[in-house]
């Protein structure tokens, strides 16, 4: 069943993962490839979701649209959104798509998703600094009573259908899916620390050919985006890529609580692949740690039990 239209005959890869861990940095350096185009989360994964709401079971119009067709409007989706777009290598970024892979993979079966991945603890540390950050501001993040206490705001955030829990659950479904072999989970840390190296491993694994990125003038701002939010800066990246070493402002109960949520660090029965940093520190720890650079970075091959 042919979907794609010759004239728009571009490839499309996808960027996922939890919030706060460097997807819109890669993001970033990815568009520096004259060959890619990418940016922030995009609307069409709402849109994607949308239109198959509208067309199943319980909706009028169910019955008046097949498979095919449907398969046919969602990959028009992406042909309009980016109609405009003259990069033949396009990577949409949107947290849902790792819970659309059945989906998503009838439409792109040869697409690959970067999903970043950070220590759940420092996800939760980073928002509450740009929550504090804009102190004159009641973020749209919220409801009533959340934005109460840093107790609450982050119960808020890890709720299963919220900024950071959402994201979790759906990675942690596709890292054990039929499709656990089209992501590679990229750590926020490694990223930042080695960035040439990472850069080269996901060229790799997207099947690109290398590309020299500059690592000293990166360059992303959406203030609209996230003036809509009440949260400047959101998703603002720092010219320099390299780690920014801190203290957590979070509680310590609450910081260890969250600091054991990273599943990645060891996916038995998982062909997902995966640049992580092999922990040889508590990953209680309450300071951002410093890079290691004994620390080998991880090849890029399919992690089995």
């Amino acid at each position: 069943m042919p979907l794609s239209n010759p004239a728009l005959n571009r490839k499309f890869h996808f960027i996922a993962g939890l919030p706060r861990s460097g997807s819109t940095l890669t993001a970033a350096l990815l568009k520096q490839n004259p060959r890619f185009h990418a940016g922030m989360s995009s609307p069409v994964g709402g849109l994607f979701e949308g239109v198959i709401g509208q067309v199943s079971a319980g909706s009028e119009l169910a019955s008046m649209v097949n498979q095919d067709q449907r398969a046919r409007i969602l990959r028009g989706l992406f042909d309009s959104y980016y109609a405009d777009v003259d990069q033949p290598v396009i990577f949409d970024t949107n947290r849902s798509w790792t819970a659309q892979l059945p989906a998503l993979m009838k439409l792109f079966p040869e697409a690959k998703i970067i999903c970043t991945v950070r220590n759940v603890a420092w996800v939760m540390d980073s928002l509450e600094r740009k929550f504090r950050e804009n102190a004159f501001e009641n973020t749209r993040l919220f409801n009533g009573g959340e934005r109460s206490t840093v107790y609450t705001r982050v119960e808020a955030l890890a709720g299963a259908n919220r900024l950071v829990g959402f994201p979790w659950h759906a990675l942690r479904e596709a890292c054990y899916s039929e499709f656990a072999d089209r992501l590679v989970l990229v750590d926020y840390n490694l990223l930042t620390t080695r960035p040439a190296e990472v850069m080269a491993l996901l060229y790799k694994f997207l099947g690109e050919e290398p590309f020299e990125h500059d690592f000293e003038a990166v360059e992303y701002d959406a203030p609209e985006f996230d003036a809509q939010l009440g949260l400047d800066g959101l998703h603002r990246v720092h010219k320099r890529v390299e780690p920014r070493p801190r203290k957590t402002i979070l509680p310590p109960d609450l910081f260890e609580r969250y600091a054991q949520l990273s599943f990645w660090q060891d996916l038995p029965d998982s062909v997902a692949y995966r640049i992580v940093v092999q922990q040889k520190d508590s990953p209680q720890q309450h300071t951002m740690p410093e890079p290691k650079q004994q620390i080998a970075l991880p090849k890029l091959e399919e992690q089995y039990a």
